[in-house]
């Protein structure tokens, strides 16, 4: 096992973006949006939108069905988003 950084696709702090300015939401309220409230800070929205912290695969499950699409097009950088 090597101590690599774990692959992160190249969009996908964009596509949380557009998530969530798609919803009209601001960080703070995008924490309540996904169902994490006392799970997770508005800091940790933040820093998955930077490309600071890679969210948990619970994490990203709940974006996507939030935006109503598969997880896939959250991860697979070829997938767009639906307008």
């Amino acid at each position: 096992m090597g101590s690599a950084r774990r692959w992160t696709p190249k969009r996908l702090t964009a596509k949380l973006i557009k998530i969530r300015t798609g919803l009209d939401l601001s960080q703070t309220e995008m924490v309540s949006a996904l169902g994490l409230k006392g799970k997770i800070k508005r800091e940790d929205i933040s820093k998955f939108e930077r490309g600071l912290r890679e969210p948990p695969l619970p994490v990203l499950l709940r974006y996507a069905r939030l935006a109503g699409v598969p997880m896939e097009v959250l991860v697979d950088d070829k997938l767009d988003l639906p307008r």
